[in-house]
């Protein structure tokens, strides 16, 4: 059974690596800028980018309630980094009046590990996958407190943000802090993309 079309939300950000990596694991990848190639795919993938940036866009073209709503009924959704933002419930050090579209019930913190010049790279231990992921974390941020119903997949393990969480599930959801496009393989892909497959066989 062929896997069934899962869109890049591509406003702004990591669309192509995203896509690259989608179409390398035999899925029918879709760049979603409008609200007639949403309603074509059975997941999404929120890449990284700037969320304030992000959802300016996906109001200019005409998406932000489309995306809440397939959010709401269920559609599964993949955020990394801006996309983690946007799938949060609740945003801490935002711009006034951020929106984002919801789904998770998370409270993020943008910017958390600090400016572009704190970027870093650490091996982290995912639930769900037997080896170390490499972890690349860009201006990232992390979640500052989730729900009784969210799922921890991951969290930091060195340093001073050491057991800061930053990967998530709930339900048809996931996100990460980190950019998994970027140097981590495509196992973290390969989860959602499995995700997507049994949300839609059910």
């Amino acid at each position: 059974m062929s896997s069934p079309p899962i869109g890049v939300l591509a406003l702004q950000g990591d669309v192509r690596e995203h896509l690259r990596l989608l179409t390398s694991l035999g899925v029918e990848a879709v760049a979603v800028r409008r609200p007639s190639e949403l309603d074509a795919v059975a997941g999404l993938v929120i890449p990284g980018g700037e969320s304030t940036t992000m959802i300016r866009l996906a109001r200019i073209f005409d998406l932000i309630e489309p995306l809440r709503a397939r959010i709401k009924e269920g559609m599964p959704a993949f955020g990394t980094c801006a996309g983690m933002i946007l799938l949060a419930d609740r945003v801490l050090d935002g711009i006034e009046g951020q929106e984002t579209l919801g789904g998770l019930d998370i409270t993020v913190r943008r910017n958390a590990f600090g400016r572009q010049v704190d970027s870093f790279e650490e091996d982290i231990h995912l639930a769900g996958l037997d080896e170390p992921v490499h972890a690349v974390f860009i201006r990232a941020p992390w979640v500052e407190s989730a729900g009784e119903d969210v799922e921890v997949l991951a969290t930091v393990e060195e340093g001073p943000a050491a057991g800061r969480i930053v990967a998530v599930r709930q339900g048809p959801l996931m996100a990460t802090s980190f950019h998994p496009e970027v140097g981590g393989g495509s196992r973290i892909h390969r989860m959602f993309v499995d995700l997507v497959a049994q949300h839609t066989s059910t």
